[in-house]
């Protein structure tokens, strides 16, 4: 696709004494945006923040490279370190932007998100989204081909295959209870849903609500990068006897985000050299 990057020239590191160190460790091979919570980068080894220049505006912070597992790895907050971005005026262009620009072949995606299905997914355990309904009303920033070439992206299946079965596999070696696949609604926030709005979810079958995978994983897909989401529910949105609050999801986040972090990155390791979808290469007849 025509994403060509020059954009290699626009990552600099903040420590300028690190450039070779850090040209040595490009292209990042894997990356991770941080969901709420998992914001704890020290598992990476050796590493080395990052500010990387895009055409559209800042990234959510600095990414973070070095290597985990013995292969190189970029990491980003999604909300910024501190969350202080909303899910609404996170700049996920910007952010999908700088992944590719390090190289990022794989993306890891963590969330918190709601359960709509409280009968069958409890929380703190996992969901494997291999669905998405777009609920954001087309107010977010969507597509990197805006005044250049038309592209139409093929988007039936959103999230990599791949990636789903190595975080099952993953999950089932660490005895985690995964949901191995789910339709995630995708909602704007900031705010929770009304509860219309969480019943008709609801009685629609779907399984998981959340903030943030639209549009990353269609930007990701846009940019020939593998992109899967990892939901955990902290809550059951309006099914529950507690009205969701955002105490509640840092609450239960809190109490499993062990667990999250010890799934994401153990599941690095089996993690194939060469990816054996089509995620990386969906776009090469998108262009018109």
């Amino acid at each position: 696709m025509t994403m060509a990057f020059e954009a290699k020239l626009s990552v600099v590191p903040v420590d300028r004494s690190k450039a070779d160190e850090l040209h040595r460790l490009l292209p990042a091979e894997i990356g991770m945006f941080g969901g709420s919570g998992n914001y704890d980068a020290t598992v990476i080894e050796n590493p080395i923040e990052v500010k990387v220049f895009t055409p559209f505006g800042a990234a959510s912070d600095n990414f973070i490279v070095g290597s985990v597992k013995k292969r190189t790895f970029a990491f980003l907050a999604r909300h910024g370190r501190g969350h202080t971005i909303p899910p609404h005026a996170i700049n996920y262009r910007a952010n999908i932007w700088g992944m590719k620009a390090l190289g990022v072949k794989r993306i890891i995606s963590p969330a918190a998100c709601g359960s709509l299905q409280p009968d069958k997914i409890k929380l703190g355990e996992f969901v494997l989204a291999d669905q998405l309904f777009d609920r954001t009303f087309g107010t977010r920033k969507d597509t990197f081909f805006e005044g250049g070439p038309i592209a139409h992206l093929p988007f039936a299946e959103p999230f990599c295959p791949e990636l789903r079965r190595v975080a099952a596999d993953t999950a089932k070696e660490l005895k985690y209870k995964i949901h191995k696949k789910g339709t995630y609604v995708c909602i704007n926030g900031p705010r929770f849903s009304t509860r219309a709005e969480s019943l008709f979810f609801h009685g629609q079958g779907w399984e998981v609500i959340g903030m943030t995978a639209y549009p990353e994983a269609a930007l990701a897909r846009e940019a020939g990068i593998c992109f899967v989401n990892i939901s955990m529910p902290t809550d059951y949105d309006v099914h529950g006897d507690e009205v969701v609050t955002h105490e509640m999801v840092l609450r239960t986040m809190s109490q499993n985000v062990d667990r999250v972090r010890k799934l994401t990155f153990e599941m690095i390791t089996n993690i194939p050299k060469d990816a054996g979808c089509d995620c990386q290469t969906s776009m090469k007849h998108g262009l018109f």
